[in-house]
């Protein structure tokens, strides 16, 4: 066979259509049929698992202290697909690995041992119901990410549990459409940095997370995962309230954080509504109560943010062109700065907030300016002007200069003497008579003259 004739036999192979794939059929199904709808629920499709396979240690290589408890295993092996199980009273050894749909009530009164090996218990199964039970004793390793209680199915609900000398808490793996509900959840006791999280969802989806307590842990982390509601919760002593990265489309809705390093961190992700929140005493040389990294997209509204080292902390942000930012009716009170740009992007609408006995209003680094943002209708505790016709409006605008201060948003070294007196002379005696023309920082034509917070949240 001469190579032309070779040739064209290829090439009359390549152009040959395949079987069903002319007619746009794959499989004799339609080809818009075969691929999922946006929207369509994917509970029931086949799980392709990312993560490594479920590995607990057997009893028997756990510490010896729970070796002669009665194993939680046999009563979820013995107990019908659908069934309630309602343990007696007591101290049960793990692992346990619960693949079926089953109800377990503990009432408060069944506690769980993982014998300080591993992880305590797995939830590999849908509609599933764990409900009153303390739960404790993981193991240590962060390779194999011990938990006391891991979860890898969908419309679960997990309720009431005491979770504690965990290295991580409840770690959601893949896991779509569940309810983590009114759980009490502690680490063990370790440095801040290797301490586990006290509450992780990665690769999971719509999942409703309210009314928890999350102390002494490290992070709250919502890994890859969107669409996902944070209702509620207390969290206390970490380090990340929430941290959400390359998450979108997530609520963070009437949520208490305090002393905390960080309150809510949003690290390349987009859509996020940030509600209601009180975020308290994030201190620290990175302290911050909300923060921006290459994020797009946010609602940030009605927070109370106080006594943080800065109140919003923005890194790229936004990201995306033409994306939004908006701030809007917060409160940002008693906070060393109360919003940080490291760079004069624009994006952010901010309005109605009330800024009150911050040290500084806003910085921004590079030599920019906020001036390429919209600021309209806040309230400013340092607002100098009055009110004659009592409409609520200042008479004129509010504005915002850099002058010697502006030494310290350039070098960071200089941060710490920001409220020095020989600073503060300095300042002073800029603003009496300027030997150079100080950085319009922000204008707010409209500021209110009361203080919305005065008379109530917004």
């Amino acid at each position: 066979m001469g190579p032309w004739k070779l040739i064209f036999l290829l090439l009359l192979v390549l152009a040959t259509p395949l079987t069903g794939m002319s007619s746009g059929v794959i499989g004799g199904e339609d080809e818009a049929d075969a691929s999922p709808k946006l929207g369509a629920d994917m509970n029931n499709m086949p799980r392709v698992d990312v993560d490594k396979p479920v590995e607990l240690i057997p009893l028997y290589l756990r510490d010896k202290r729970i070796h002669g408890l009665q194993p939680f295993q046999a009563l979820v092996d013995a107990a019908p697909a659908g069934s309630v199980l309602r343990p007696k009273p007591g101290n049960y050894a793990g692992p346990v690995h619960l693949t079926k749909p089953l109800t377990i009530e503990g009432g408060g009164k069944v506690s769980i041992d993982g014998g300080n090996k591993s992880t305590v218990f797995v939830i590999e199964t849908n509609d599933a119901t764990l409900r009153g039970l303390h739960i404790k004793g993981s193991g240590s390793s962060h390779d194999s990410d011990d938990a006391c209680l891991n979860v890898r199915g969908h419309h679960n609900l997990i309720e009431n549990l005491v979770i504690d000398d965990c290295l991580f808490g409840i770690d959601l793996k893949q896991s779509n459409n569940n309810t983590v509900r009114g759980n009490q959840i502690r680490s063990k006791p370790a440095d801040l940095g290797v301490r586990g999280d006290g509450l992780r969802l990665w690769y999971s989806m719509n999942n409703r997370i309210e009314n928890n307590r999350v102390v002494d842990s490290r992070d709250m982390v919502v890994w890859y995962s969107n669409g996902n509601a944070f209702y509620r919760n207390y969290g206390a002593r970490s380090r990340y309230s929430i941290h959400f990265m390359f998450a979108h489309h997530n609520v963070v809705d009437s949520n208490r954080f305090y002393d905390n390093a960080v309150g809510v961190y949003l690290m390349y992700s987009d859509n996020t509504v940030v509600r209601n929140n009180v975020i308290s005493h994030a201190t620290g040389s990175t302290g911050m109560g909300i923060g921006f990294k290459e994020a797009s997209g946010a609602l940030i509204e009605g927070n109370e943010i106080i006594y943080c080292a800065l109140g919003l902390s923005a890194d790229l942000s936004p990201f995306q062109p033409d994306s939004k930012i908006i701030l809007k009716n917060n409160r940002l009170a008693y906070n060393g700065i109360a919003i940080a740009f490291n760079s004069d992007l624009e994006g952010y609408e901010v309005e109605g907030n009330s800024f009150e006995g911050n040290i500084s209003s806003l910085s921004v680094g590079g030599a920019g300016s906020g001036q390429r943002n919209n600021w309209s209708g806040n309230y400013w505790d340092e607002y100098e002007g009055f009110d004659r016709n009592n409409d609520g409006i200042g008479d004129t605008p509010y504005v915002l200069y850099a002058y010697a201060d502006r030494l310290w948003m350039e070098i960071p070294q200089a941060r710490f003497f920001k409220i020095s007196p020989a600073l503060e002379v300095l300042d002073f005696l800029e603003r009496l008579a300027p030997f150079s023309n100080p950085t319009l920082l922000l204008a707010d034509e409209k500021p209110l003259f009361n203080n919305p917070w005065k008379r109530g949240k917004k």
